[in-house]
Order: structure tokens, then C-alpha cells, then sequence
């Protein structure tokens, strides 16, 4: 047990690192695009993943409001 919680405090330390890497790499990208194209489709790229857990939940609540009101 104490083998995986180490592990998996690893796993969490080491993850921010490769994500910041991915942000420097996406953010080189885009500065070197000239027409601004690339630059709109990551943002709205970043948009969409935003709105995904929001409206599940949204409809988490909504489903456990029908639940009360019943």
C-alpha cells in the first residue's frame, strides 16, 4: 500500500513538468504562425475542453435537483 501512494505521488509530481513543456511548445507555435489562424483554433480548442466538465456538471446538479423535487 505505502509502495502505491509513493508511486502515485510520483506520477503527480513528474505530470506538471511534461504539461508545461506541452504549453512553451504550443505557445512557440503560435507565435511563429504569421496569419493567426493556429492561434484562434488553440483557443478555441482550449474553449471546448473548458465547457466539457462544466455541463456535466451542470447536469449532475440538474439530475440530482429532479431527484429532490421528487
Amino acid at each position: 500500500m505505502k509502495t502505491k501512494l509513493l508511486l502515485i505521488l510520483f506520477v503527480i509530481l513528474v505530470f506538471p513538468t511534461v504539461s508545461e513543456a506541452q504549453c512553451a511548445m504550443c505557445r512557440a507555435v503560435v507565435e511563429s504562425e504569421s496569419d493567426g489562424k493556429t492561434a484562434e483554433a488553440i483557443n478555441n480548442g482550449i474553449v471546448y475542453l473548458m465547457a466539457v466538465p462544466y455541463v456535466l456538471v451542470a447536469g449532475l446538479f440538474y439530475f440530482i435537483y429532479r431527484k429532490m423535487r421528487s
